[in-house]
């Protein structure tokens, strides 16, 4: 049979891009890892969604999620493209041995934390109620006396010491073995993490984060090998992969179809976003946000398609930003709530302190 090289899509950053080379992989082995890479793209999605609403109703302002604005949406296509070039040009000039050994450092420790977070809700139902708690706190200060100021805060208790073990060692695997199955362990935390915690604060906002992005997308895929080239020499946990060898040679298989987390996280946030104007609307139904994710769904098979139909990179935002803006605004359109579409506003971070701090001055 013939080898089929890695397939590769971008995430929010440093960017990659699917690609295909040589098919010729079993016709099973290749349907279960597409599929298997499709299944895993929809669960950091969802379950991220339901947790970015508890998250959304943190009631104080160190709680709430970090918010993207029209202006950091508008932005952030030119500093994905600076940041993606950049590495381009570091991977060109220096050794990529040496770069890659910091990167995985420094994703060992991002992926722990993740990885922590992201199990901690599962460990405290699975722990025992008499599973001893005790408090720890990490203070880091700057300064002395009045000009102190808090540099770490971070508050955590015997669950938490638990979740950072098991993850620690997950972390250990990726960083001696980089085995597939640790790496989506790290990037399905990664992914689930970004739809919770990253907010956009309007469907306007998301609209141009996601049209910056499609075009951003389609330039460095077709335009030049920067973002191929990028993805191919990056050796860290920004993608889910799974073997289309797998049943041919078990765990050891290293014949991979690779998805970028860029694709499942830039699409999941406006996907969580409409799940929370769902809920703002008091109708008890969630229309917006299971027509986005059947848009997900129906642009990423069409990515898949399209790529093993025609043997080429495609830019998976090319299918997924039509879609995931297009079906949402129809059904928007059908039920006459556009309007109350694009009005939904959600508090930027800022927006809740200096809310609380008029409250304080009030009382």
């Amino acid at each position: 049979m013939a080898e089929l090289d890695p397939a590769t899509l971008h995430n929010e950053t440093e960017a990659a891009a699917n690609g295909t080379g040589k098919f010729g992989s079993s016709p099973e082995g290749t349907a279960l890892a597409y599929g298997s890479l499709l299944g895993m793209a929809l669960l950091p999605i969802f379950f991220g969604a339901m947790r970015s609403v508890t998250c959304a109703r943190g009631k104080n302002s160190s709680d709430m999620p970090e918010t993207i604005t029209s202006r950091d949406a508008a932005r952030f296509p030119i500093i994905a493209s600076c940041t993606l070039f950049g590495l381009y040009l570091f991977f060109k000039i220096f050794s990529q041995e040496y770069i890659n050994l910091l990167l995985s450092i420094y994703f060992f420790i991002l992926g722990v934390l993740a990885l922590a977070h992201t199990i901690s809700p599962a460990m405290n139902r699975l722990l025992p109620e008499n599973f001893p708690t005790k408090q720890y706190q990490l203070l880091f200060t700057q300064g002395s006396g009045e000009s102190k100021e808090e540099i770490i805060n971070y508050e955590f208790d015997t669950r938490d010491v638990v979740c950072l073990a098991l993850s620690g060692i997950v972390g250990v695997w990726y960083l001696l073995k980089k085995h597939w199955i640790a790496n989506n362990l790290f990037g399905l935390a990664f992914a689930l993490n970004g739809v919770e915690l990253l907010h956009l604060n309007n469907v306007s906002t998301g609209c141009i984060l996601l049209g910056g992005l499609f075009i951003y997308d389609i330039f460095w895929v077709f335009g030049t090998n920067v973002m191929v080239t990028v993805a191919k020499s990056f050796e860290a946990p920004i993608k889910l992969v799974f073997p289309q060898d797998l049943l041919e040679k078990g765990l050891e298989a290293n014949n991979f179809a690779m998805l970028g987390l860029g694709d499942i996280v830039i699409p999941g946030i406006f996907i969580a976003l409409l799940l929370r104007f769902d809920i703002s609307l008091k109708k008890n139904s969630h229309t917006y946000f299971y027509t986005s994710f059947l848009a997900y769904v129906f642009g990423l098979a069409l990515t898949i398609f399209v790529m093993h139909t025609f043997k080429h990179a495609q830019p998976a935002l090319l299918y997924l930003v039509p879609a995931c803006i297009g079906f949402p605004l129809l059904v928007a359109l059908v039920k006459g709530e556009v309007t109350e579409m694009f009005r939904y506003e959600e508090q930027t971070k800022d927006q809740k302190e200096a809310e609380e701090e008029q409250e304080k001055k009030e009382n």
